[in-house]
C-alpha cells in the first residue's frame, strides 16, 4: 500500500494529466468551432480554406465511394516500411561508427552534407534509377529519416556518461559488452525520442514521394486536389495526415510505456 502523501503525490500528476488533455482538446475543439463560425458568416472564403462542414462531408463521399481507405492503408503501408527499415538502418550504422572511430571520422562530413541536402531534389533521380512506383517513395522516406536516425542515436552513443565507460573499460569490459550492458541501456531515452522524430519523418517523405509518383495515398489526393483546385480535398487530405501522424506518435508513446515498466 501507498503512504497517504504519495497517494495524494499521484491524485496531483493525474489531474495534471487530464488537464493537460483537456487543454489540448478545448484549444482543437474551439479552433474547429471558430474556423466553421468564420466560415458560416463568411468572413473567410471557403474556397481558399474549406470548412469543417465541407471537409466531414468530402471524408463521407470518400468512404462512400470506396476510395478512402485504400489511399490510407496505401500511406500506413508505406510509412511503417521506410520507418522499419529506417530505425534499423539508422541503428546499425551508428552502431558501426561507433565501433570503428575511423570509419566515423570519414563518413561525418558525408552525413552532415546529406542531411543538410534537400531530398525532394534528388526525386526525379530515384525515380529514374528505382522506378515510378511505391519502391521509390520508400527510399524517398528512407533518405529523409534514415540520416536523422544515425546522427541522433551516434550522438546518444558518444554522449554516454565517461565515468561509466572508463569504469567498464578498468575492469577490461569487451566494447562487445560495454555496447550491450552501457550504451543500449543509457540510450533508452533517446532511441525512443528519435523514433519519435523518424515516424514524423518518414511520413513526411511518403508524402513527398506520393506527390512526385504516386496514384493512391493521401498525399496523392492532396495532390489531385491542388491540380483541380478542390481545396476540400486538399484539407481533407491534411486532416487524415494529422489523424494518421497522431495515431502513430501515439503507438510509439504506448510502446515506450510498456518497455518502461520492465
Amino acid at each position: 500500500m501507498y503512504s497517504l502523501e504519495h497517494q495524494q503525490y499521484l491524485k496531483k500528476i493525474k489531474r495534471h494529466n487530464f488537464l493537460v488533455r483537456l487543454t489540448q482538446l478545448s484549444i482543437i475543439t474551439l479552433f474547429i468551432i471558430l474556423w466553421q463560425v468564420l466560415a458560416d458568416y463568411r468572413l473567410i472564403n471557403t474556397f481558399i480554406t474549406s470548412s469543417p462542414k465541407h471537409i466531414i462531408k468530402t471524408i463521407i463521399n470518400l468512404h462512400q465511394t470506396h476510395n478512402l481507405y485504400n489511399h490510407i492503408l496505401i500511406t500506413i503501408y508505406e510509412t511503417i516500411i521506410s520507418f522499419a527499415l529506417g530505425t534499423m538502418i539508422g541503428i546499425v550504422v551508428a552502431t558501426i561508427l561507433w565501433w570503428n572511430r575511423f570509419i566515423a571520422k570519414v563518413i561525418d562530413p558525408y552525413l552532415t552534407i546529406l542531411n543538410s541536402l534537400p531530398k525532394v531534389a534528388l526525386g526525379p533521380i530515384i525515380i529514374i534509377w528505382v522506378g515510378a512506383a511505391m519502391d521509390s517513395i520508400i527510399v524517398m522516406a528512407l533518405l529523409i529519416s534514415v540520416i536523422i536516425t544515425i546522427i541522433d542515436i551516434y550522438h546518444g552513443f558518444n554522449s554516454v556518461n565517461p565515468i561509466k565507460l572508463k569504469l567498464m573499460q578498468s575492469f577490461k569490459a569487451t566494447k562487445r559488452q560495454i555496447y550491450f550492458k552501457l550504451l543500449l541501456p543509457s540510450n533508452f531515452s533517446n532511441i525512443i525520442s528519435t523514433l519519435k522524430i523518424n515516424i514524423s519523418m518518414s511520413l513526411i517523405g511518403v508524402i513527398m514521394g506520393e506527390f512526385l509518383v504516386s496514384k493512391q495515398g493521401i498525399g496523392y489526393l492532396i495532390m489531385y486536389g491542388s491540380q483541380v483546385f478542390n481545396l476540400d480535398l486538399v484539407m481533407s487530405g491534411i486532416i487524415i495526415l494529422c489523424i494518421i501522424a497522431a495515431i502513430m506518435y501515439y503507438l510509439v508513446l504506448y510502446v515506450e510505456k510498456r518497455l518502461t515498466k520492465y
